[in-house]
């Protein structure tokens, strides 16, 4: 594997910023978004369950009402690809039925002798009240925000997290009442403008002594 060294991981880390303001004139490339994408799509969860949805928007009409249901921020209008990040409201057992046959056929192994580990998952999850466990799918996506930022930081493309959305309005526009999904969060994706006076910010962040404890 190619290897990239502690200094540029670093490097690339501090350059990224919760972008204030897009190019809209620049636009992610398909190959560079594929790259993107798979990253998402290889984002570790709980079990494996990936209880998630991701809904990319280029359409500039929809991303438009997008930043109107955004408190009016411009990210979602002017970036190249909005995604909503949407948390499944509950795992039943045909859900996850369907991912130990996914295990199964993608591992070359009998789906029955994973019946112990089906078990743990379906014994887990039977235990938590609905708003509970949309808690609980809503931290999975969050480990799936992270990994797109990085990820978008690694290849040089931007990225702002947005919580202030409104998620139901999100939801009636594009299309997921009634899925059993529910946005959670926004990841605006492109390229910052070069007037975004945020870039030049200095980073704050508290000393590590304050925000780490080492049990030797």
């Amino acid at each position: 594997m190619p290897e990239i060294s502690q200094e540029d991981l670093l490097t690339r880390l501090r350059w990224r910023y919760a972008v204030k303001q897009f190019d809209a004139t620049r636009k992610i490339s398909q190959d560079d978004w594929l790259t993107l994408q798979t990253a998402i799509q290889l984002s570790p969860s709980s079990f494996g369950l990936q209880p998630w949805q991701f809904i990319v928007v280029t359409n500039a009409k929809i991303k438009a009402e997008l930043a109107r249901l955004s408190w009016g921020q411009p990210q979602p209008r002017d970036c190249s690809h909005m995604v909503a990040m949407a948390a499944r409201e509950s795992i039943e057992d045909d859900y996850i039925d369907r991912f130990m046959n996914k295990v199964a056929a993608d591992r070359k192994i009998d789906v029955a002798a994973m019946n112990g580990y089906r078990n743990v998952i379906s014994g887990f999850v039977s235990k938590m009240e609905r708003e509970t466990m949309f808690a609980w799918t809503t931290r999975q996506v969050y480990i799936a925000l992270g990994q797109l930022m990085t990820a978008a930081a690694m290849v040089d493309i931007d990225a702002c997290p947005m919580e202030g959305i409104d998620a139901a309005g999100y939801d009636k526009l594009l299309g997921l009442e009634g899925t059993g999904y529910r946005t959670v969060v926004g990841c605006a994706v492109g390229y910052r403008s070069v007037a975004d006076s945020n870039a030049k910010s200095a980073k704050v962040r508290f000393e590590a002594d304050e925000i780490f404890r080492n049990i030797d």
